[in-house]
């Protein structure tokens, strides 16, 4: 799965400062890639209001990204590169999860390149507006809880199940201090299938 996983840095032009320059700010996400022509699949809040995007392979190699769609209710978005023969992960059921099955999160936290964190399925179709007010707006009801570590910086990673065949998407995480604290939270493919066709389209 490693090396279809990509690094995103996002880039926002800011207002101009009282000094005469502007402000800019970064972040940092990770990304999946989907298809061997460059189409990639991350958060929509890794890439929203981006104005330059900067991907990262495995292989260290470095590509402009643009946003092809995205569906801030589902938190997903649909990036393209242009690059060919690229390794993609291979898609599996979200549906078969089973509570306490191993499932291995992969992304790029805290600006570390393929980081591989292992948990169990702690929960399936866990609802987040029930435990953070300020996410009412993503419509997804069916999130996929974890164990496995994910931090600043897996957004958009893959979590992955024993066979290496992608699940969810790692999305968000529910702690009290905004790192890592016990729980993690993914998109599953059930939804991300569907959602990315539509992008696509």
């Amino acid at each position: 799965v490693g090396p279809a996983v990509v690094g995103i840095k996002s880039t926002v032009q800011g207002q101009m400062s009282l000094f005469g320059g502007y402000s800019t700010s970064e972040a940092q996400g990770s990304g999946i890639i989907i298809s061997a022509d460059g189409y990639i699949v991350t958060n929509n809040h890794v890439v929203e209001g981006a104005d330059k995007l900067d991907i990262t392979l495995n292989d260290n190699r470095t590509f402009n990204g643009r946003v092809i769609g995205t569906d801030p209710s589902t938190d997903l978005a649909l990036i393209k590169i242009d690059a060919k023969d690229l390794p993609i992960v291979k898609f599996g059921d979200s549906d078969n999860l089973k509570v306490g099955e191993w499932v291995l999160a992969v992304g790029n936290p805290l600006g570390l390149t393929s980081t591989v964190t292992a948990g169990i399925v702690s929960a399936k179709a866990r609802s987040i507006s029930a435990l953070n007010p300020r996410s009412q707006k993503m419509g997804i009801e069916a999130v996929i809880q974890t164990d496995a570590a994910v931090n600043p910086g897996n957004s958009g990673g893959a979590l992955v199940n024993t066979a290496g065949e992608l699940v969810g998407i790692n999305t968000a995480i529910y702690s009290e201090t905004g790192s890592y604290a016990g729980y993690s939270f993914a998109i599953p493919t059930s939804i991300v299938s569907k959602v990315i066709a539509d992008l696509k389209e």
